[in-house]
């Protein structure tokens, strides 16, 4: 039973992909330019004798059947119409017309038909399976259909789903594996690309990025770093607000290199977007002592390597590649101290006297942490001369 209703669908969906395919194919010929109409449209009529039988059974395809009973009429009577009269001609624009429009009905309706059987097929897969890699790869698809755009009817059946609260429990939840909390975080950042105006409060309003500072994961934390340049200023408030920020300056200690450089992320644009609550909470975290050593331990790393390499030895390890923020890997740290301080002088939200001064104390902070005048004269001069963000 399970098996012959698997065909069906199995069916229905190639028949469905193959009639979406052809009223694409439609809308972009240009029927009125042929002599031969019948050549462009025979996909049509095929497909058209091969859906009726299978369309009647499911009532959620009737408008679908009805569009393409509406076809077949209007190429019936593109047929009467083939001579180069003027009335010939000029009705023969008419139906072509009448056809682009139903062809656009059939691919929305088929697009829509798809639409509810992903949403469907997402909760039911979410909420009842306990198959890791099916979940994954729904939410998997589900991202990819996001990425095309938006689309209010999809959104009506995202909404009416309750979809962003199933996601939110997924990512809350500690029984659940990483692999699908990552994936979870990235359709919610799909969400956000999606329309932002919609998800936007959703997340300021939930736990998720609570959640996603707790994972924490590489992928958490590159999609926080994804939110926060997204939302922006409501983001680093409710970050402030809710005493995130520390949370965030702890993940540079990380053991992860890949986490560190997704919290570096994460500080760089809450320097951008942040009031001066929000500067004050990450020099308070200790950042600016954490960016030195990392810029330290980077630097030593790198002579470490160039001297094995001068010496003709390999390298014990592999370096990082990263394209974060377009900045690559090999060096993720370098002149992080700069790069900190250089977004928090072009940054939105401070004026010219609080920038001036938090550029100050950045420098007394870094003599501090310095553990040497030459560590020291580095860094002071990148920070005063400024370093490519």
């Amino acid at each position: 039973m399970d098996h012959t209703s698997n065909q069906d669908n199995q069916q229905l969906f190639s028949l469905l992909t193959s009639l979406q395919k052809a009223s694409k194919d439609l809308q972009k010929t240009p029927i009125f330019s042929t002599h031969e109409p019948q050549s462009t449209l025979e996909p049509f009529l095929h497909l058209e004798k091969d859906a009726n039988p299978i369309l009647s059974n499911d009532p959620h395809l009737s408008k679908l059947s009805q569009l393409l009973c509406n076809l077949k009429t209007l190429l019936e009577k593109l047929q009467k119409y083939q001579g180069y009269t003027l009335p010939s001609i000029l009705r023969r624009q008419i139906i072509n017309y009448k056809i682009y429009q139903v062809a656009y009905s059939i691919d929305t309706e088929i697009q829509a038909y798809f639409d509810r059987q992903s949403v469907q097929n997402l909760v039911e897969t979410l909420e009842g399976s306990d198959d890791e890699d099916e979940k994954v790869k729904v939410l998997a698809e589900f991202e990819k259909r996001l990425s095309q755009g938006f689309d209010s009817y999809f959104q009506d059946l995202i909404l009416k789903a309750k979809v962003f609260s199933i996601l939110e429990l997924l990512l809350c939840d500690s029984s659940c594996s990483i692999r699908i909390q990552d994936q979870v975080a990235l359709v919610i950042a799909s969400l956000i690309r999606f329309n932002k105006d919609v998800f936007v409060g959703l997340v300021l309003m939930g736990p998720t990025v609570r959640a996603l500072i707790s994972m924490p994961s590489c992928c958490s934390i590159r999609v926080l770093s994804l939110l926060i340049k997204f939302i922006r200023i409501p983001l680093v408030d409710e970050l402030e607000a809710h005493k995130e920020i520390p949370r965030i300056i702890s993940l540079l200690s990380s053991e992860n290199v890949s986490i560190q450089v997704g919290a570096l992320d994460c500080i760089l644009g809450i320097a951008y977007y942040g009031r001066r609550e929000a500067i004050e909470a990450m020099l308070e975290a200790g950042l600016v002592e954490k960016l030195v050593k990392l810029q330290r331990l980077e630097k030593q790393s790198n002579d470490d390597e160039n001297g094995t390499n001068n010496g003709g030895g390999s390298k014990s390890d592999p370096k990082m590649e990263c394209d974060e923020e377009g900045y690559v890997g090999n060096c993720p740290f370098e002149g992080c101290v700069a790069r900190f301080a250089v977004q928090l002088e072009a940054g939105e939200m401070l004026s010219k006297k609080e920038k001036i001064e938090f550029k100050l104390e950045i420098l007394r902070r870094v003599r501090e942490a310095s553990i040497s005048e030459a560590e020291t004269a580095t860094i002071v001069a990148e920070v005063l001369w400024g370093s490519s963000p």
